[in-house]
Protein backbone atom coordinates (compact mmCIF):
# COMPACT_ATOMS: atom_id res chain seq x y z
CA UNK A 1 0.00 0.00 0.00
CA UNK A 2 1.41 3.39 -0.98
CA UNK A 3 1.55 6.11 1.66
CA UNK A 4 1.90 9.73 0.59
CA UNK A 5 2.73 12.34 3.22
CA UNK A 6 2.63 16.10 2.81
CA UNK A 7 3.87 18.38 5.61
CA UNK A 8 3.00 22.05 5.67
CA UNK A 9 3.87 24.87 8.06
CA UNK A 10 1.31 27.66 8.00
CA UNK A 11 1.80 31.11 9.48
CA UNK A 12 -1.68 31.16 11.02
CA UNK A 13 -3.10 29.93 14.33
CA UNK A 14 -3.98 26.23 14.55
CA UNK A 15 -7.58 27.05 15.48
CA UNK A 16 -8.04 29.13 12.31
CA UNK A 17 -6.58 26.41 10.10
CA UNK A 18 -8.58 23.69 11.84
CA UNK A 19 -11.87 25.58 11.45
CA UNK A 20 -11.28 25.82 7.70
CA UNK A 21 -10.24 22.16 7.29
CA UNK A 22 -13.08 20.92 9.50
CA UNK A 23 -15.62 22.78 7.35
CA UNK A 24 -15.96 19.68 5.16
CA UNK A 25 -18.43 21.21 2.71
CA UNK A 26 -16.45 24.43 2.11
CA UNK A 27 -13.02 23.02 1.21
CA UNK A 28 -13.33 24.51 -2.28
CA UNK A 29 -13.69 28.06 -0.90
CA UNK A 30 -11.90 28.02 2.49
CA UNK A 31 -8.96 25.69 1.86
CA UNK A 32 -8.13 25.17 -1.82
CA UNK A 33 -9.95 27.63 -4.10
CA UNK A 34 -8.84 27.30 -7.68
CA UNK A 35 -7.34 23.86 -7.08
CA UNK A 36 -10.91 22.74 -6.37
CA UNK A 37 -13.36 24.41 -8.73
CA UNK A 38 -16.68 23.02 -7.50
CA UNK A 39 -18.25 21.06 -4.67
CA UNK A 40 -21.57 19.28 -4.44
CA UNK A 41 -22.60 18.43 -0.87
CA UNK A 42 -24.21 15.12 -0.03
CA UNK A 43 -25.17 13.68 3.33
CA UNK A 44 -21.79 12.66 4.80
CA UNK A 45 -19.93 13.15 1.53
CA UNK A 46 -18.79 15.77 -0.95
CA UNK A 47 -18.22 15.55 -4.68
CA UNK A 48 -15.30 17.78 -5.58
CA UNK A 49 -14.13 18.90 -9.01
CA UNK A 50 -10.42 19.59 -9.44
CA UNK A 51 -8.85 22.22 -11.70
CA UNK A 52 -7.66 19.44 -14.04
CA UNK A 53 -11.28 18.32 -14.53
CA UNK A 54 -11.16 15.16 -12.43
CA UNK A 55 -14.01 14.53 -10.00
CA UNK A 56 -13.93 12.60 -6.72
CA UNK A 57 -16.57 11.62 -4.18
CA UNK A 58 -15.04 12.00 -0.73
CA UNK A 59 -16.82 10.40 2.21
CA UNK A 60 -16.32 11.88 5.68
CA UNK A 61 -15.05 9.17 8.05
CA UNK A 62 -14.29 11.26 11.15
CA UNK A 63 -13.93 14.87 12.25
CA UNK A 64 -12.16 14.88 15.63
CA UNK A 65 -12.20 18.43 17.02
CA UNK A 66 -10.22 17.51 20.13
CA UNK A 67 -7.23 16.26 18.11
CA UNK A 68 -7.86 18.52 15.09
CA UNK A 69 -7.98 15.52 12.76
CA UNK A 70 -10.23 14.96 9.74
CA UNK A 71 -10.40 11.61 7.92
CA UNK A 72 -12.04 10.88 4.59
CA UNK A 73 -12.06 8.14 1.98
CA UNK A 74 -12.55 8.06 -1.78
CA UNK A 75 -14.28 4.89 -2.98
CA UNK A 76 -13.78 4.46 -6.70
CA UNK A 77 -13.30 1.91 -9.45
CA UNK A 78 -9.65 3.01 -9.88
CA UNK A 79 -8.73 2.85 -6.18
CA UNK A 80 -9.15 -0.46 -4.36
CA UNK A 81 -8.26 1.22 -1.05
CA UNK A 82 -8.05 4.87 0.02
CA UNK A 83 -7.87 6.65 3.35
CA UNK A 84 -6.70 10.21 3.87
CA UNK A 85 -6.35 12.44 6.91
CA UNK A 86 -5.44 15.99 7.81
CA UNK A 87 -4.16 16.84 11.24
CA UNK A 88 -3.32 20.30 12.58
CA UNK A 89 -0.68 20.81 15.28
CA UNK A 90 -0.06 24.16 16.99
CA UNK A 91 3.59 25.25 16.87
CA UNK A 92 3.49 27.54 19.89
CA UNK A 93 4.46 30.68 17.96
CA UNK A 94 1.01 31.52 16.61
CA UNK A 95 1.57 29.28 13.61
CA UNK A 96 0.80 25.60 13.00
CA UNK A 97 1.91 22.46 11.23
CA UNK A 98 -0.42 20.38 9.03
CA UNK A 99 0.14 16.75 8.12
CA UNK A 100 -1.81 15.29 5.18
CA UNK A 101 -1.54 11.51 4.82
CA UNK A 102 -3.00 9.31 2.12
CA UNK A 103 -2.82 5.52 2.08
CA UNK A 104 -3.95 3.96 -1.17
CA UNK A 105 -3.95 1.03 -3.58
CA UNK A 106 -3.06 0.31 -6.27
CA UNK A 107 0.48 1.58 -5.87
CA UNK A 108 0.68 2.65 -9.52
CA UNK A 109 -1.83 5.44 -8.77
CA UNK A 110 0.60 6.97 -6.25
CA UNK A 111 2.43 9.30 -8.69
CA UNK A 112 -0.86 10.87 -9.81
CA UNK A 113 -2.21 11.23 -6.25
CA UNK A 114 1.16 12.60 -5.08
CA UNK A 115 1.11 15.21 -7.83
CA UNK A 116 -2.42 16.27 -6.97
CA UNK A 117 -1.55 16.54 -3.28
CA UNK A 118 1.56 18.60 -4.10
CA UNK A 119 -0.57 21.08 -6.05
CA UNK A 120 -3.16 21.10 -3.27
CA UNK A 121 -0.72 21.96 -0.47
CA UNK A 122 0.62 24.94 -2.44
CA UNK A 123 -2.86 26.44 -2.60
CA UNK A 124 -3.71 25.45 0.97
CA UNK A 125 -0.66 27.15 2.41
CA UNK A 126 -1.31 30.39 0.56
CA UNK A 127 -5.04 30.41 1.28
CA UNK A 128 -4.90 29.53 4.97
CA UNK A 129 -2.06 31.93 5.78
CA UNK A 130 -3.73 34.77 3.86
CA UNK A 131 -6.90 34.77 5.98
CA UNK A 132 -5.81 34.38 9.62
CA UNK A 133 -8.97 36.04 10.93
CA UNK A 134 -11.37 33.81 8.95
Amino acid sequence: MATIRKELDIEAPAEHVWKALADFYAVHTRVAPGFLTALEAEDGARVVTFANGSVAREILVDCDHEHRRLVYTIPSARLTAHSASFQVFPRGDGACHVTWLTDMLPNDMAPYIDGQMSEGVKVMGETLAAKPGG
